[in-house]
């Protein structure tokens, strides 16, 4: 491996620690934030923000890793086993959407992330109709897509303009 290839490997490491870094802070305001508008679940999920902006600085397979870091640690630091297994499944359905997406072009990042978002949700759902054993959740999906799409544009929004400002700071 010659000089330049290592500092790029060194750089996307230190990105990736500070992406994760970052999602991690994230995840913990999130806990201390009063976010309860009276519906059991719904979060706007801060930490999906650093997931958004690793898809499109670093790829899916970093985002990817990322988004399973995080949810393990937070869940580990700040929840439970039911937390991470809820969040790993959102999460990774979440990703698979806006991977997708992502890659067929014509969405913008807001888009995606709100794909992102109501992925997330639905994911979710699924691994609550498992663990309760019934469909009779499914009531919830609506609330749930509403929820995603508001969530999902939020940080859309946030990580479009944080991704335009790196990029003129990048030049």
């Amino acid at each position: 491996m010659d000089r330049m290839e290592q500092n790029r490997l060194r750089s996307k490491v230190a990105y990736f620690g500070m992406y994760l870094a970052l999602a991690l802070i994230f995840s913990y305001l999130e806990t201390l934030i009063p976010f309860q508008i009276g519906i059991p679940g719904v979060k706007l999920g801060l930490a999906n923000l650093m997931t958004v902006i690793a898809l499109y600085r670093m790829g899916t397979r970093e985002a990817g890793l990322l988004s399973a870091s995080r949810i393990l640690l937070s869940g580990f630091l700040f929840g439970n086993l039911f937390s991470i297994l809820y969040s790993m499944a959102g999460g990774m359905v979440s990703l698979a959407a806006m991977a997708l997406l992502k890659k067929q072009g014509g969405f913008s990042v807001t888009g995606v992330s709100i794909a992102g978002g109501v992925a997330h949700n639905l994911g979710q759902l699924c691994v609550a109709m498992l663990v309760v054993e019934t469909f009779s959740v499914g009531y919830y999906v609506p609330v749930l897509l509403i929820s995603g799409l508001a969530a999902g544009g939020v940080i859309g929004i946030a990580a479009d303009g944080v991704l335009r400002r790196v990029a003129k700071i990048r030049g």
